[in-house]
């Protein structure tokens, strides 16, 4: 069986040099066919032989100690996927929305703290999320709108990432633990195929202070997962997963190829795949994609 070691920093501060890969190339039981995906930036090495595709992984990772580069070993054949499904805040925006919100009332130390808890998996996700929209009672829903256009940004590669999959013929699903109001939006913007999340309930123009049920949580993005597979007649081995808290674990888990992107340290630990310095341009070069085949 083909085997594929690939290497990849962020495009912003390009690592893979020639001498990081002749030292990656040293540990592998045979000499690599050298693929680059982009120049200094992402690379392929494959090998024929059989390996332990995990346990190789962890040894490189050790040998590179602190160089800024992403490493993860796979097997060639069926890297590209058909189906992406992604979490939204810390994953394809780089905020988490209702710490934004929380802002507004001078909350979003208090509310944060929450958060962090909840996606470190030290507390149960619906209780957290209860508790946090709770605090949310009275604030105005036009400030929704304006903290989608002040405070959120879109995390790098995400639209090259959803254009390039979608492009391939693949589909994709935003699944969050956050909000409609916010995935939406951010769902068209990127060209995500549909979007899933909770429901803040209003009241006089004015949030309630209550979520709508039932919470769409971990079980729920998993049950998302597959209920997608089986209307495309697709295999779990056919999905990428991506997500960085608790309650994306368990999609990440069940996909077949499951990326914890800058995660927490309990996500980043059970994920097969993990990426701590590239963009979601990380998530096509596992595919295999050349930056000429992006769309």
């Amino acid at each position: 069986m083909s085997f594929v070691v690939t290497l990849i920093s962020n495009p912003a501060k390009p690592a893979v040099t020639q001498d990081l890969i002749a030292k990656v190339s040293a540990l592998l039981p045979s000499t690599p066919e050298i693929k680059t995906l982009n120049p200094g930036i992402a690379v392929d090495l494959l090998i024929e032989d059989h390996i332990e595709a995990e346990e190789l992984t962890g040894t490189i990772r050790t040998s590179l100690a602190d160089a800024p580069v992403d490493v993860f070993t796979q097997p060639q054949l069926g890297r590209k996927k058909s189906l992406l499904i992604a979490d939204m805040d810390s994953t394809m925006i780089q905020q988490e929305c209702i710490d934004e919100l929380a802002a507004e009332l001078g909350l979003k130390e208090k509310i944060s703290h929450i958060t962090e808890r909840a996606m470190r998996g030290e507390m149960e996700f619906e209780p957290a999320l209860k508790e946090r929209v709770a605090l949310l009672k009275g604030l105005d829903t036009s400030v929704i709108g304006k903290t989608i256009k002040t405070r959120i940004t879109l995390t790098p590669g995400g639209t090259a990432l959803v254009r390039t999959m979608k492009a391939n013929g693949g589909y994709a699903a935003l699944v969050s633990g956050g909000f409609t109001s916010f995935t939406q939006k951010i769902a068209e913007i990127l060209g995500f195929d549909e979007n899933r999340a909770n429901t803040l309930l209003e009241e006089d123009g004015k949030l309630s202070g209550e979520v709508g049920m039932p919470i769409l949580g971990k079980q729920a993005k998993l049950d998302r997962l597959t209920e997608i597979t089986e209307e495309k007649s697709i295999t779990m081995r056919d999905v990428l997963a991506v997500g960085d808290g608790a309650n994306d674990l368990a999609m990440i888990c069940a996909a077949g190829l499951g990326v914890a992107f800058h995660a927490k340290p309990k996500v980043a630990a059970e994920a097969r795949a993990k990426i701590d310095h590239g963009d979601l341009t990380a998530l096509l070069y596992l595919q295999g994609y050349k930056i000429e085949e992006f769309a």
